[in-house]
């Protein structure tokens, strides 16, 4: 696939990411385990972003932060995504990429399968998320591709 499908897939992340953040900070106390999967979405870019960049971004796996500060992080990791995206190329979505886990092993995977990694892990989590909200009798942010797509949220 060519990396305008990756630009877009990665665009989706960003807008569905900020509906739900906006969603989260809208409420007088988010869910604890709706904030917390939220950190855990930004926190997990950060950690992709330094892999690629062979950076350690100092920043846990699974952080407790307050909507502010999870707000100011997502904000902050998507200009640092976008830089980074912006000098990416076909050819260096099949370029490998070393990199450690949390737990310290050791992989090599191309880029491509990392941005596909961090869209559907964001999915996963956010999917979390919603049901948190729900039980907490919260109506969940609408954040499906295809409602984005529609919307022209994504271009």
């Amino acid at each position: 696939m060519s990396l305008s499908f990756y630009l877009r897939l990665y665009r989706y992340g960003m807008w569905a990411n900020r509906e739900t953040m906006m969603a989260l900070e809208n409420l007088a106390q988010p869910p604890s385990t709706a904030l917390n999967g939220m950190a855990h979405i930004v926190a997990a870019e950060w950690l992709w972003l330094g892999r690629v960049q062979n950076a350690d971004p100092g920043i846990p796996v699974w952080p407790s932060w307050t909507p502010e500060e999870c707000r100011s992080r997502l904000e902050t990791g998507i200009r640092k995504w976008e830089s980074y995206l912006a000098i990416c190329t076909d050819k260096t979505l099949t370029e490998p990429c070393s990199y450690a886990n949390s737990r310290g092993e050791r992989f090599t995977s191309p880029l491509a399968d990392i941005l596909t990694h961090i869209g559907v892990h964001g999915g996963y989590h956010r999917g979390q998320i919603a049901a948190a909200l729900r039980a907490a009798g919260i109506t969940p942010p609408y954040t499906d591709f295809i409602h984005a797509a529609r919307q022209d949220m994504i271009p």
